[in-house]
C-alpha cells in the first residue's frame, strides 16, 4: 500500500513561482523584439535578422557553450580566446601551407585543445584554481601571438585556398548554424542528461562533497577544459573562414560576453545553474540588443552601458525573486 504524499506548506507555491521566475528571461527578450520592431529601422528585414544570426551569433554561442560547461563545474575560463586564436593561426598556416581542408581543420582542433590540456595540468594536476589558471593562460597565449605574428600583424589566407565555410549549405541550414546546433545539442545532453553532467553539476555545487562520494573531480575537470578549448577552437576555424584571415588577439572580444551570456542563461534555471539553452538565450539577447540600438542610433559606448543595465536587471530580479520565495518557504 503507498504512503501518502506529504506536502510541505508553502510548497506549491514556491515551486509554482520559480516557474513564473524562469520567464523572465524570455519575457523580456519578447519586449526587446517588439521594442526594436516598432523604433529600429530595418530590424526585421531577412538581410538584418540574417547578419544577426550568422555573423554575431554564431561564434559567440560556441565560445559561450564551452564557457557554460566550465561555469558548470564551478569554474570559469579566461583563455577561450587563446584556444580560438591559435585555432585560427593553425588554421590559416595550415591551409596556406597546402595541406589540404581536412588536415587544416584537425590541425587547428589539436592545437586548439592543446590549450585545454595546458589548462587541465594547470587545474587538475597542480591544484590550482580555475581563475588563476587560465588568467595565466590568457597572458601566456597572448604574448605567443604576438610573437608568431610579428607584434600582432594580421596573417590572410591565400586566394586560392579560402574555404568559404560560412557559405556552405547543410540541410537546409547554413553550415555555422548547423554547427552550433550539433554542439549545443551534444554539449546540452551531457550536461543535462548524462551521467558525466552529473558529476560536473556535483562538482561545481560542492566539490569536496562530490570527491567524498566517489566523483572523480580532477579527471571531470580536466575533460570540462578541453571540452570547451575545443568548442572554441571550432570558434576560431569558423571566423578564420568568415574573414579570410587570422587577427591576433581577436578572440579577446568574445571572452566578456560569453561569460555574460551563461550568467543571464541561468535564469531559465529554477536553481540557478549555468545550461546549454539559457546560455543560447543569453547570446540571442545580447547581440539583438546590441544591434537594435545601434540601428536606432546609439553609440557603442551608450550601447554598452544600456547592455550591462539589462543584464544586471534581468539577474538582480532573477536572485531577489528567489531570495523572496526562499524565504516565504
Amino acid at each position: 500500500m503507498s504512503q501518502p504524499t506529504v506536502v510541505l506548506p508553502g510548497t506549491a507555491s514556491v515551486s509554482i513561482s520559480s516557474q513564473w521566475l524562469r520567464l523572465v528571461l524570455p519575457a523580456l527578450f519578447l519586449a526587446l523584439l517588439v521594442f526594436f520592431a516598432v523604433n529600429a529601422p530595418g530590424f526585421l528585414s531577412v538581410g538584418n535578422l540574417s547578419s544577426v544570426l550568422l555573423n554575431n551569433f554564431v561564434l559567440l554561442a560556441i565560445v559561450a557553450i564551452g564557457m557554460t560547461l566550465a561555469i558548470s563545474a564551478g569554474g570559469i575560463d579566461l583563455s577561450v580566446s587563446v584556444a580560438l586564436d591559435l585555432a585560427a593561426l593553425t588554421f590559416v598556416v595550415a591551409l596556406n601551407a597546402g595541406v589540404g581542408l581536412p588536415l587544416a581543420v584537425l590541425a587547428a582542433m589539436l592545437v586548439g585543445g592543446l590549450t585545454g590540456v595546458f589548462n587541465a595540468v594547470l587545474i587538475s594536476g597542480l591544484r590550482i584554481s580555475p581563475f588563476l589558471a587560465t588568467l595565466g593562460t590568457l597572458f601566456i597565449g597572448t604574448s605567443v601571438q604576438q610573437l608568431l605574428s610579428d607584434g600582432g600583424q594580421p596573417i590572410y589566407l591565400a586566394t586560392d585556398v579560402r574555404p568559404a565555410l560560412a557559405n556552405v549549405v547543410f540541410l537546409g541550414l547554413p553550415l555555422p548554424l548547423l554547427i552550433v546546433a550539433i554542439l549545443a545539442t551534444a554539449y546540452g545532453v551531457v550536461l543535462a542528461k548524462g551521467r558525466i553532467g552529473r558529476q560536473v553539476l556535483a562538482i561545481g555545487e560542492q566539490s569536496e562533497v562530490a570527491r567524498y562520494s566517489g566523483v572523480p573531480v580532477q579527471r571531470i575537470t580536466a575533460q570540462v577544459f578541453i571540452a570547451c578549448a575545443l568548442a572554441c577552437s571550432v570558434a576560431g576555424i569558423l571566423l578564420t573562414s568568415t574573414v579570410n584571415a587570422y587577427v591576433p588577439m581577436s578572440g579577446n572580444a568574445f571572452l566578456i560576453n560569453a561569460i555574460g551570456a551563461v550568467f543571464i542563461g541561468t535564469t531559465l534555471n529554477r536553481h540557478g545553474r549555468a545550461n546549454v539553452p539559457g546560455t543560447l538565450l543569453g547570446v540571442l539577447f545580447l547581440n539583438i540588443t546590441a544591434n537594435g540600438l545601434l540601428l536606432i542610433g546609439w553609440n557603442f559606448y551608450w550601447q554598452q552601458v544600456a547592455t550591462g543595465a539589462l543584464i544586471l536587471l534581468v539577474l538582480s530580479f532573477s536572485y531577489l525573486g528567489r531570495r523572496v520565495f526562499k524565504d516565504r518557504s
